[in-house]
């Protein structure tokens, strides 16, 4: 039997913007308590990777951990991996932020615990072969992937028991495959399946090295694995049959595998992540396919040899199938960009402070989390988008500074900032930055407000899952007494919610700012939240845009000649920011080729996101400056010009100023999604609708004006008041 050496790489990770709580939780149930076991076992080494974001989070509130974990790695006993500082997929930023942030990670780690960093984690696997080049450029000499990467290469299961070099133009990394295997056996089967399965590759491969690499909230964060991994001790058991078996089984580093074992050969890898995560990078119909096929032949004889051939999505997929991902991802192109030219400039290089802070924000505004959505929240979860969007709002603010723009100004300018090969509009002040999107229905689909750094149309639509099949397959097994018993961490079925699935809702436009309704009069507010009602042909149409620009005031005007049932109808809006109130957008519309005298609806769809509900120092409330309810509440408010929405803790109060008094819906966007915890409904924005009904003289003209007005002065006091503290 050959001498068979396991590797151990844990990959530790909480996202930036991540709740302290959680933080706190995930030290508290895992990273701590497998710190404590591994002391018992000095004769085991593992490799370990804690993200950037997460250890900078422990360096500020729990030093005594650090501390702790550098006695480990001075004794030897865990291999620090290095990686991307704040977590970025690599696919999902330009090749010079995969260089700087892998750059700054290996510095900051080998400053903070005086170690040679040599290899790293790639994030949530996803692997492209131009990586290669760009990781070996940043200064490291292997890594780890999933088994699943190799065998997409056409390797067999008796080829993956070692590492492997691979190379781009001419530079050469050493890869290991992490057995998918182990990430199922550890730590949810005994420990003797592991030994086993070890047992066998020893007994019929000479030299193996076989890799385990996951997520280290595996060991007591996920649900249930607490209580089993330390309170029914099965760390222990698994260390202690790892130290019986030391005769045949050696547990090493990483970097030991490196140096005490030649590779098996070269190998070049397809494009993709792990398994389960091209799975969900599929359009949600496909993805019930292919389910659906696996199922019905995962039980067939020629299965395990027949499955290696068969391929699901590809991670930048996620960009198409999710929208607003594509916006961040575009948002974070444009601020590396104008960041990457600024930085070569004179007013860069003078003022390299402003600027390292500038790229700091960049590299944390890239963190992969909620750029994407599999078994976990990501992306529906707003305080990650938020936190995404807030640091990448303070990065594109210092450009300006850089930039030297001071005191009030503004600025307009057309481009295709969203990589659909169209026109956009980027509408900006001291204050604001808006932008606008002619070609789906003149929507504002961004709208950062500078100072609190917040993107206020940080949404998300809803949309089908896949898992929401199991929202309604529960419902029916409770109306039928059925409790329907989960048989896996991996199937577990939890509701933080009673009657989630009829909250399962659809939308059929952006939920969007701008976005432009017709409809009969009579439709009620019930009607209109299912997406009925509608007559018109503006909700995604295509608007003309024409920019006008003054030293001191900046308006883009659009215009689309469209139909309101069978009128052809012409909709005109300008939207407009003044050096006089930065912090207000002016909306001017103008209808015309109005049905004389017939009545019709217009109406124009606001949605206010990075607010929260469900709590009483976030409201609505009403022209009298009385509070109207909480942000998640549903309204219907006749003869109105004013709606105000205040959130309390973020210090923002938005509020609409109509010229013409209509009747205002409100009504709050909510998704069924699924997190660690189970499925939940998560509040994404609440909508704000005025409506008017229209009966037009014989000009066939109407128009109305619209300001919405962004006072921040709440948040403004409140941060005087903390560097007045801290000074």
């Amino acid at each position: 039997m050959s001498q068979l050496r396991l590797v151990l790489a844990l990959h530790n990770h909480q996202p930036v913007g991540n709740f302290d709580g959680v933080f706190e939780a995930a030290v508290a149930d895992s990273y701590r308590p497998f710190l404590d076991v591994l002391a018992d076992y000095p004769e085991l080494p593992i490799s370990l990777h804690t993200s950037g974001s997460l250890l900078e989070w422990l360096i500020g509130h729990d030093p005594e951990y650090v501390d702790r974990l550098r006695s480990f790695v001075e004794r030897g006993q865990i291999e620090i991996l290095g990686g991307p500082f704040y977590e970025p997929i690599l696919a999902c930023i330009p090749r010079r932020d995969r260089i700087g942030q892998i750059r700054a990670y290996s510095r900051s780690l080998e400053q903070t615990f005086g170690c040679e960093v040599r290899g790293m984690w790639v994030p949530e696997r996803v692997w492209e072969q131009t990586f290669t080049g760009d990781i070996t450029d940043a200064g490291i000499e292997y890594t780890i992937v999933d088994d699943f990467h190799f065998r997409g290469a056409g390797l067999s299961e008796d080829r993956l028991h070692g590492y492997y070099l691979t190379e781009d133009e001419g530079r050469l990394l050493k890869i290991f495959p992490g057995s998918e295997r182990l990430r199922y056996t550890i730590p949810f089967q005994d420990p003797q399946a592991t030994i086993d399965y070890l047992r066998q590759i020893a007994e019929t491969t000479p030299s193996p090295v076989v890799a385990f690499g996951d997520d280290g909230e595996k060991f007591g964060t996920w649900p249930g694995t607490k209580e089993h991994v330390y309170n029914d001790r099965w760390l222990r058991r698994f260390f202690d049959a790892l130290m019986e078996n030391r005769d045949w089984l050696k547990v090493a580093t990483l970097a030991e595998a490196v140096d005490q074992v030649a590779p098996l050969g070269r190998v070049y890898l397809p494009d993709s992540s792990y398994r389960e995560m091209t799975e969900w990078a599929l359009p949600t119909r496909q993805q019930v396919v292919y389910q659906r096929l696996v199922h019905a032949h995962e039980h067939d004889p020629d299965w395990a040899e027949f499955k290696q051939f068969v391929r699901a999505g590809f991670w930048r997929n996620f960009l198409v199938k999710y929208p607003e991902s594509n916006e961040m991802y575009c948002r974070m192109r444009e601020v590396s960009n104008r960041l990457d030219n600024i930085g070569l400039s004179d007013a860069g290089q003078q003022q390299l402070d402003l600027l390292h802070q500038a790229q700091t924000d960049l590299y944390r505004g890239q963190c992969n989390c909620p750029y994407w959505h599999g078994a976990f929240g990501g992306l529906y979860l707003p305080h990650l988008r938020n936190a995404v969007y807030k640091h990448l709002i303070a990065a594109d603010t210092a450009v300006e500074q850089l930039l030297g723009r001071e005191g009030k100004w503004v600025h307009i300018e057309a481009e295709d900032f969203n990589l659909d090969a169209r026109q956009e509009v980027r509408i900006a002040s001291d204050r604001l930055v808006g932008y606008l999107a002619p070609a789906r229905g003149g929507h504002l689909y961004e709208l950062d407000v500078r100072g609190p750094q917040v993107n206020l149309l940080a949404t998300l639509n809803r949309r089908p899952e896949p898992y929401h099949q199991k929202v309604r397959d529960h419902a029916a097994e409770q109306q039928n007494g059925d409790g329907g018993q989960a048989v896996s961490i991996h199937d577990l079925v939890h509701f933080k919610q009673p009657d989630l699935d009829q909250k399962l809702t659809y939308d059929r436009w952006p939920r969007k700012s701008l976005v432009d309704h017709f409809f009969h009069p009579g439709l009620s507010l019930d009607e209109f939240q299912r997406g009925e009602g509608e007559i018109g042909d503006f909700l995604t149409g295509v608007y003309d845009i024409r920019l006008r620009q003054s030293d001191r005031r900046v308006e883009a005007v659009l215009k689309r000649q469209g139909h309101a049932g069978e009128h052809a109808v012409t909709v005109t809006k300008t939207v407009a920011l003044d050096t006089s109130a930065g912090g207000s957008l002016e909306i001017d519309y103008q209808l015309e080729n109005l049905p004389v005298r017939q009545p019709l609806c217009f109406a124009v769809e606001f949605n206010f996101a990075s607010m929260a509900a469900g709590a009483d120092d976030r409201y609505f409330y009403g022209a009298d400056g009385g509070q109207l309810g909480q942000l998640q509440s549903v309204q219907c408010l006749d003869e109105a010009d004013r709606i105000g929405l205040v959130d309390e803790w973020l210090g923002i109060d938005a509020s609409l100023d109509l010229s013409q008094s209509g009747t205002i819906w409100t009504f709050p966007i909510q998704t069924v999604s699924q997190s660690e915890g189970g499925f939940e409904l998560v509040h994404q924005s609440a909508a704000v609708v005025p409506q008017w009904e229209i009966i037009a003289d014989e000009s066939g003209q109407w128009n109305v004006s619209l300001k919405m007005i962004v006072d921040t002065s709440a948040a403004q006091a409140r941060q005087l008041a903390t560097v007045a503290v801290g000074g």
